[in-house]
Formats: structure tokens, sequence, C-alpha cells
């Protein structure tokens, strides 16, 4: 039997090539190649491994007509056209366990950083300024927080808040997902009583622009919002709106809607920055990342070992 070759598109812990060898498969990488020169030699492979590099699409599954497993290092899927991979029945892998602690942890540091104005703080003693009073912070104990997404990344995030003894109430689009550390409620409760709301949804048809102007303004009470999940969830622009009108008390935002348009390309020479990004990043009432929430050394292994147990059960079965 000929020895079943999987390839690498984009580049991973080292121990995600060992471990599937280790399984028997032959394991090559082509890290550069545009996408049609993929297509000419994709039928070779049993499976692939990839990041985001590009959209696997019909024309792609079609021409990989032996594949048989595609892995996503990550805890989404969006880059894969789902239904017709299931059709062709290519057994799609994703790692959301991999990186959940990290997330949960990511989101924790930045609400904390953002209620008691580290970064205000940090800057304005760099620069000879010290200012006790207008950096009086916020305390997170007791805190409504409202979860909307929650499967690994939300759940991670609700059980660091126990400590906190802050009220956690998510919404999911299935039920009875609610356990220990989060009540689950409707839409209607989330938007009565949440004093912070964090996003942990993949990018779907119903969660595309999902935070707009008229979602915004549906919740009670001001509130702070934590996005580590897509930046495609949220509409600038509105967000913008409400910061500006008090109704969002702060951002923390892992994710933002320009990182599809090339981000770099924003701060070349001859560009001007987009009107709301610049608000953005003059506010000290918003706190940035550039989509690291998930990206610690420790999950960059977790990530990949649970890639490797998974093919591993699906050789198995």
């Amino acid at each position: 039997m000929p020895t079943k070759k999987v390839l690498f598109l984009d580049t991973n812990h080292p121990h995600l090539k060992l471990g599937l060898e280790a399984l028997g498969y032959q394991c090559d990488e082509d890290y550069h190649s545009d996408k049609k020169s993929i297509q000419d030699i994709i039928h070779q492979y049993t499976g692939i491994v990839i990041r985001s590099r590009f959209k696997i699409d019909r024309e792609f599954l079609d021409t990989g007509q032996n594949l048989e497993f595609i892995a996503r290092v990550g805890a989404g899927l969006e880059s894969v056209d789902i239904a017709y991979a299931e059709e062709r029945n290519v057994i799609l892998i994703a790692a959301p366990e991999g990186n959940r602690n990290a997330v949960g942890e990511h989101a924790l540091g930045m609400i904390l950083s953002l209620f008691n104005k580290i970064k205000v703080a940090d800057e304005e003693i760099r620069h000879g300024l010290w200012r006790r009073e207008e950096n009086r912070g916020v305390e997170l104990e007791g805190k409504t927080v409202g979860i909307i997404g929650y499967g690994h990344m939300g759940k991670s995030f609700a059980k660091k808040l126990k400590g906190f003894d802050c009220n956690v109430i998510c919404f999911d689009i299935k039920p009875d997902v609610g356990d220990e550390n989060a009540r689950q409620v409707d839409l209607e409760e989330l938007f009565r009583s949440t004093q912070v709301l964090s996003l942990h949804t993949p990018h779907t048809v119903l969660t595309n622009r999902m935070v707009d102007y008229k979602f915004i303004n549906s919740f009670k009470q001001p509130f702070y919002c934590i996005n580590t999940a897509r930046g495609s969830a949220i509409v600038t622009s509105d967000l913008v709106k409400a910061l500006k009108s008090g109704q969002v008390l702060g951002a923390c935002l892992d994710v933002l809607e320009y990182e599809k348009s090339s981000f770099e390309h924003f701060f070349s020479a001859g560009q001007q920055l987009p009107q709301d990004f610049q608000y953005l990043i003059n506010s000290d009432r918003v706190l940035l990342s550039p989509h690291v929430a998930g990206w610690t050394i420790e999950s960059k292994f977790k990530l990949a070992d649970t890639i490797v147990k998974k093919v591993a059960q699906l050789k198995n079965n």
C-alpha cells in the first residue's frame, strides 16, 4: 500500500509534522506557491494542513479528488466551503481546544487593563506624568458579563471570570449549552442585564456585521465590548458612533474588520487612515491587539497536538 501524503500549506509547530509522520504519513511542505500551482498537485494528497492562506473552495476540492481530510490549525473553518467538502466526504478538522485557554486569558487581560487604565497610565509615566485620580480604575467584581457564543472560547472566558464573582450569562443559538460558569439566557435578558459584552462567535451569515447600530442600542444600559472572535462581527462605524455617544463605554478589540484589507497598507506613505479606525487608535477607551488572543507559545503546541490526536482518531476509525 502506498504511503499516504499530507501537504502543509502554512508553517506550524514542528510537533505537527513529527506527529503525522509518526502516524505513517509522508508530510510535504509548500508555503509559497500560488493557489493554481497547489491545485495542480493536490490530487496526490490524502490530507492538507492549513491556517488561512487561501480559500478552499469547490474548484480546489474538485481537483483534490483523493482528499480524505482538511485540518485547520485554528478554531474556525470559515476558509473552507464546508457544505461542499462534506458532500465530497472530506473530513474537516479544527482545533478550538488548542487555543481556548489563550483566548480566555487574553480577553480577561484586555478588560482588566482597560478597566484599570494600565495602558494610559504606563504611557503617562513614561512621559513624566504622575496622575493618580485621573487613572482611578473600575473593578470587574460583581459586573454582569454577557457572552455571545458559548463554545470552547466562551466557556474558557467564563471559567476565568469565576474568581471575580461576576454574574456571567451567555447566549448561543444552540440550546442547553450553559454550565456552572454561565447561565444561558435569551437575547432579551442579555440586552437588559449586560454590563460587559464578550464576543466568541465564528464567522457565519448570522454573525457577519451582527453588532451594528440597532444591536448596540438594544442594550438597556451602557456597556463595555470585548471582541476576540472575528473582526467581521462588528460594524466599526457603528461602534465608533456608540463610543462617541457613550452607549459603549470602552472596547477591547483583538480583531478588526480591516484585517482582510491588508492592515499594514494603511500605514504606507501617502495613505490616509479610515476615519473610524483613526478614532479607535486615538481613543484611550479602546484597547487594541493584532489578532493574537489565541496566539501564545503554549497554544502553538496545543493546536498542533490537537490536530495530531484528531487525525490519529480518524485513522483508527
